[in-house]
């Protein structure tokens, strides 16, 4: 099995950084790319941005573009995600996802994390 477990999410300002940080263990091998996914209340979860683990080949959703980055450290086998200049509408719940061509879609996920609130006021 593959265990992920998130940290880094709180409470910020509009304007202000956090830094997601998702610890993967066990099967490793048995996912070829992680992802940020995140859902509000009373709205479905959306994928924010993946990366794939060997050519680091990533995407985001067109609203985190310029402000988000994700990377992946493999000797540590930790994903990340730098999100700057935050906006009140990325308040939610965002959940590390590992699978097989993952991309933006939840529905490729194979194994996901606990979450991690993050909480943006205005």
């Amino acid at each position: 099995q593959v265990q992920l477990v998130e940290s880094g999410g709180g409470s910020v300002q509009a304007g202000g950084s956090l830094r997601l940080s998702c610890v993967a263990s066990g099967y490793t091998w048995r996912y070829n790319s992680m992802g940020w996914f995140r859902q509000a209340p009373g709205k479905e979860r959306e994928g924010v941005a993946s990366i794939t683990t060997g050519a680091r080949s990533s995407v985001y959703t067109d609203s985190v573009k310029g402000r988000f980055t994700i990377s992946v450290d493999n000797a540590k086998n930790t994903l990340y995600l730098q999100m700057n200049s935050l906006k009140p509408e990325d308040t939610a719940m965002y959940y590390c996802a590992a699978g097989v061509g993952l991309r933006l879609s939840a529905g490729a996920a194979n194994y996901w994390g606990q979450g991690t609130q993050v909480t943006v006021s205005s």
